[in-house]
């Protein structure tokens, strides 16, 4: 289920700038997010996440990275 209006803006002040260090551009926090709590909601592997949240490789390195950083 993905994220309503009023839950994304509590949560996007917290996130950190889009603007990556290198490499192209980063695919949208709220993507990411949604794809996160798909993961969690389900209890599923990260590559059964559908492909309409991206790559799970990439929302699964976003993830562990924020959890890194503090996030």
């Amino acid at each position: 289920m993905p994220l309503t209006d009023a839950q994304w803006a509590r949560i996007e002040p917290l996130l950190p700038d889009r603007t990556p260090r290198r490499g192209g551009r980063w695919r949208d926090h709220r993507q990411v997010i949604d794809a996160i709590a798909w993961k969690f909601q389900t209890g599923s592997q990260w590559v059964h996440l559908p492909a309409e949240y991206g790559s799970w490789k990439g929302v699964y390195t976003r993830l562990r990275n924020w959890a890194i950083d503090g996030t």
